[in-house]
């Protein structure tokens, strides 16, 4: 996988040149401010194949080829975590070829692009549960994971066997086993037993394939995120969709309960 150094600028990423004389008349766009954290729903494979004639299992393989173009650019953008949601809890309830065909896929596509990943800095997490998983490929996640432990380019969360409701009763059941008293438990107390723990809450949830749904996505993490939909398909989210994004999160106001700014 080859993602570009960050020193490429947004207007090399984009196609512009760097340095443009600006006319006095000329109106100049306002910096894009970048969100920290950007998660990303990742729909619309199996419709992108039937459009096509294929099965969905192709659309799945040109979901996970995408990657790497959104990798590139979130680099480059300066995206400090960047979170997809692969697998949910809820989806082992579809047809089992199409289970196992996708299982089979992220394990080639994390053995084939690992060395690149590594040497460009990204740290690759896992959230989620890993025990459903096949056993070879929950074999290359913790080898994945224990071998980017060390880097900080950009860190990678995967959502493979994922459920935000499971995660809060996770943490519930850890926060138990803890053995903490009531009167302790707050929201920092939950928040250090999530998945996520020590990251910040994603900043940006964006959702191919026009469904409005979160569909159990990060469901504590997501309380004040900014939610970004389009109707392209996965394997159609390019490096120019993603920047159409951003620019729309640039135009948020974000107030957390309190008043707009001025």
């Amino acid at each position: 996988m080859a993602i570009a150094s960050p020193a490429r600028s947004l207007g090399t990423l984009f196609g512009r040149t760097a340095a443009v004389t600006v006319k006095p008349t000329q109106v100049i766009a306002p910096a894009l401010n970048v969100p920290v954290h950007v998660a990303i729903i990742m729909d619309g494979n199996g419709r992108w194949a039937k459009r096509r004639g294929m099965p969905r299992l192709a659309g799945h393989k040109a979901g996970t080829e995408n990657l790497r173009r959104i990798l590139t650019a979130s680099v480059n953008m300066g995206i400090k975590v960047l979170t997809l949601y692969a697998f949910s809890t809820e989806n082992w309830n579809r047809p089992a070829d199409e289970v196992d065909g996708l299982m089979h896929l992220l394990e080639s596509v994390l053995s084939k692009e690992i060395d690149e990943l590594d040497r460009n800095g990204v740290q690759i997490r896992h959230i989620g549960q890993l025990e459903r998983v096949p056993g070879q490929l929950q074999t290359r996640i913790r080898n994945a994971v224990e071998r980017t432990k060390g880097n900080s380019k950009l860190i990678l969360n995967v959502a493979l066997n994922y459920g935000g409701r499971t995660e809060i009763v996770d943490a519930v059941k850890q926060l138990i086993a803890d053995g903490v008293p009531v009167n302790q438990i707050d929201e920092a107390a939950i928040a250090q037993r999530l998945y996520t723990k020590g990251l910040p809450d994603p900043d940006l949830v964006v959702r191919t394939s026009g469904e409005y749904r979160t569909s159990n996505f990060l469901v504590w993490q997501s309380a004040y995120s900014e939610y970004y939909i389009t109707d392209t398909y996965w394997p159609d989210f390019d490096e120019s969709e993603l920047h159409k994004a951003i620019e729309q999160y640039s135009k948020r106001d974000r107030r957390f309960g309190g008043l707009a700014t001025k």
